[in-house]
């Protein structure tokens, strides 16, 4: 048996992975990444993870379970090495995702030094996906298809996946929760965040401004497609490709944002029809599997958001390490700042950021 230290939310997910490790004959350590200091403007309750509640609920799972709990101050860190991202991002007109940063850069990064430091052998997370040992470490998705989490952890090293497990990925949530009251935890019926865990009230825009000097600010023009100014605007990153929703003008309509010059500052509005395409282009790319380091192209399963359907394409890898990708049948939205993950049917090859 191992010992293994569990990255410890305070949700469902990551208790019962602890419970289930625990049950197997392991030994468990619980820990628990304070990366916001949340004094600062919301309460405990507003519902993002890594609250002080989240905090005291993962102690209490771990004091029914009987096994040692700590906290991690990485607020300092985390500042620098999320917070800064998402805002910088923003400011360049690009829409982030800070979970798989955080994954990659902070979390199983720090959590794995962690580990060493506790002499175990392992790191565990609530994360629904699954890993195997082959001649190398494969990463899979989760077989509850709504759950599934591979997507964001594409971004992590070959030799980080060796080190980690994750227990909940060959079951579905109902299970998960059926498990949680098995055990008998406080937080069973506790329910899931939806939100960045750094923005409570889920307004970006505003968090940014807080954050940033005015000057840093890009504001500009809302332009049609064919360059007749509509309005000013008060700043590129209150805006995301596919936006529609608080825009502010009446085209006669419905009107979607479809492109951010941050250069100039324009924010072009146009139809629907004008988010489609088959073609995106990706960079800092990661492989799981080294084989496909060697290809100069190759065909994949593309998936561009967490919550979208995987479409078919091929992927040419240039000199640079740029991956052009051409999909089979069009994609809404393809957005800047966004990941897109490459799949060979449930395996996760790898992927990048896609830049335009």
């Amino acid at each position: 048996m191992a010992r293994i230290l569990v990255a410890m939310s305070g949700g469902v997910d990551s208790s019962v992975a602890a419970a289930l490790l625990q049950e197997q004959g392991h030994e468990v350590i619980g820990g628990f990444m304070q990366v916001f200091d949340y004094s600062k403007g919301c309460d405990d309750d507003f519902g993002s993870c890594c609250s002080p509640q989240d905090c005291a609920d993962a102690r209490r799972v771990a004091e029914i379970l009987d096994f040692p709990f700590y906290t991690f101050n990485m607020e300092e860190v985390f500042k620098k090495k999320v917070i800064d991202y998402f805002i910088a991002e923003y400011l360049k007109g690009r829409t982030p995702n800070p979970c798989i940063y955080c994954n990659s850069a902070l979390k199983f990064e720090y959590l794995l030094q962690k580990a060493v430091s506790f002499g175990a052998d392992y790191i565990a997370t609530g994360h629904y996906a699954i890993t195997e040992q082959h001649e190398t470490t494969v990463l899979k998705r989760g077989v509850d298809s709504t759950k599934d989490q591979s997507y964001f952890l594409f971004n992590l090293a070959p030799e980080q996946l060796k080190k980690i497990l994750f227990p909940l990925g060959g079951f579905t949530k109902t299970e998960i929760r059926e498990m949680a009251r098995k055990y008998q935890l406080p937080i069973a019926e506790k329910e899931e965040s939806q939100e960045i865990c750094f923005v409570p009230d889920d307004d970006y825009g505003a968090f940014i401004e807080k954050n940033v000097e005015p000057k840093d600010i890009k504001k500009g023009n809302m332009k049609t497609e064919d360059g007749k100014v509509l309005c000013k605007h008060d700043g590129i990153h209150r805006f995301t490709i596919g936006q529609r929703k608080g825009l502010g003008v009446a085209m006669g309509y419905p009107a979607y944002v479809t492109k951010i010059d941050a250069e100039s500052g324009d924010v072009i509005i146009g139809k629907k029809e004008g988010l489609y395409t088959t073609k995106l282009t990706v960079e800092n790319l990661n492989f799981l599997d080294e084989k496909y380091l060697q290809k100069t192209n190759f065909d994949a399963l593309v998936q561009i958001r967490y919550r979208s359907q995987a479409r078919a394409g091929k992927v040419v890898l240039d000199e640079q390490g740029t991956a052009e990708v051409t999909l089979e049948e069009e994609v809404l939205s393809v957005t800047p700042g966004q990941a897109a993950v490459f799949y060979e049917e449930d395996r996760v090859i790898g992927g990048g950021w896609i830049v335009k």
